[in-house]
């Protein structure tokens, strides 16, 4: 049973599109070092191979790469530079899209939040060879965010990790090893692979992107965005690892969206830009620990001066880590007794007072973020399809 299960789970959950909505071939100019491999072919990420996008609009602040992964596979993954920008986004996208179909929101979101933005491909998904897998999507990120750090010159420091739906998984898995991470932003995420189609209230050990047990291990602020009209992962999900997270943002729970169209809220990206303007004023919460080089494989030690989660954490209690917010914006939940502490020499982040909790409807999809914007096209959903063959 188990092993159906599990197989069930790992089926739900992969979907890239076919064909790929886009080409990577080598440049057509290849100046000095171009094509060619930074890290020696050993694998776990390094600079990896330049390669040119087809397919997408060519602009002069996008360069992407092919890069090893430790399990062999070949991802292909897009940097967008932003001049000045000191904070550094990595996304990972829903499992029904490619880089293709990102293309255009990951260089909007770069402007409008002014920060650089790294996005990559799956294993299986575009351009990047392999097959899709919740280990082989471990292996995708950490490669990924090795080529932050040695090829772009991003610290740990200064990255914000960002998961959208499945991308949630690879995005805790690498933020529960990573103890000087900057933020983490969770976008209709899920608590598990098998909780998405079953309301398990314990973790077996054939589930996937076991979400729910990494999220306490993350020690940065985390902020969760989450239809409430979401009807493939309920925002209960959302709810639940924000109530879990140890240092919290007040979440945006966006009054009738559902989960492929919260870009299409105004208070979508009001709300995102408040969050990175507030991340980028405070200081690294760790900044006292050893600088990290990667992820660590210790997952279980604390930081210093960090105190193990509660088990409820009602953000309208009044002692919290700084990063919280003033207002609560589920208001279901009743206060508890607090086990986190701030740091009393670490400075208050700027907090918005109003909750975003509006019932704005989505705008037409060429007024995203008040510009001329395509559409996102896809539809990132855990649900088997006719079309979805094997």
């Amino acid at each position: 049973m188990g092993a159906v299960t599990s197989t069930v789970a790992a089926r739900f959950a992969f979907f890239p599109p076919n064909p790929p909505s886009y080409g990577a071939e080598a440049p057509a100019a290849a100046g000095a070092g171009v094509g060619e491999e930074k890290d020696g072919g050993g694998g776990g990420g390094g600079g990896g191979v330049v390669v040119e996008l087809t397919g997408v609009p060519r602009r002069g602040n996008v360069e992407a790469r092919r890069l090893r992964t430790k399990r062999g596979t070949e991802v292909v993954a897009m940097y967008v530079r932003q001049a000045g920008a000191r904070l550094t986004l990595l996304y990972s996208h829903g499992n029904a899209a490619d880089l293709g179909q990102m293309f255009e929101l990951f260089v909007e979101l770069s402007a409008h939040l002014n920060v650089n933005l790294m996005g990559y491909d799956y294993s299986g998904y575009g351009q990047s060879s392999g097959k899709p897998s919740e280990h082989n999507t471990y292996a995708d990120i950490e490669a990924v965010y090795r080529c932050l750090v040695e090829t772009y010159g991003a610290s740990e420091e200064n990255i914000i990790l960002y998961g959208q739906s499945v991308g949630s998984g690879p995005t805790l898995d690498l933020a529960s090893r990573l103890p000087r991470l900057r933020a983490v932003v969770l976008h209709s995420p899920i608590l598990s692979g098998l909780r998405v189609m079953y309301p398990v209230k314990h973790t077996y050990w054939f589930d996937i992107y076991k979400n729910i047990d990494k999220i306490p291990l993350v020690r940065c602020p985390v902020l969760v965005i989450h239809g409430t009209a979401d009807e493939v992962v309920d925002c209960s999900h959302g709810r639940a690892l924000w109530e879990l997270s140890k240092v919290k943002y007040e979440p945006l729970w966006v009054k009738g969206g559902n989960h492929c169209n919260l870009e299409l809220y105004p208070e979508y990206i009001k709300h995102l830009k408040k969050f990175v303007g507030a991340i980028e004023k405070s200081p690294p919460l760790y900044d006292e620990s050893p600088e990290s080089s990667g992820p660590s494989d210790n997952t279980q030690t604390d930081a210093e001066g960090t105190e193990e989660p509660r088990k409820s954490t009602d953000c309208r209690e009044k002692t919290r880590p700084s990063i919280d917010h003033r207002q609560s914006t589920d208001r279901r939940d009743k206060s508890r007794g607090s086990t986190d502490r701030r740091d009393k020499n670490r400075k208050s982040v700027d907090q918005p007072r109003a909750s975003v909790d509006q019932p704005d409807r989505p705008r037409k999809s060429v007024d995203r973020f008040g510009g001329v914007m395509k559409s996102v096209r896809y539809i990132d959903c855990f649900r088997v399809t006719t079309a979805s063959g094997s």
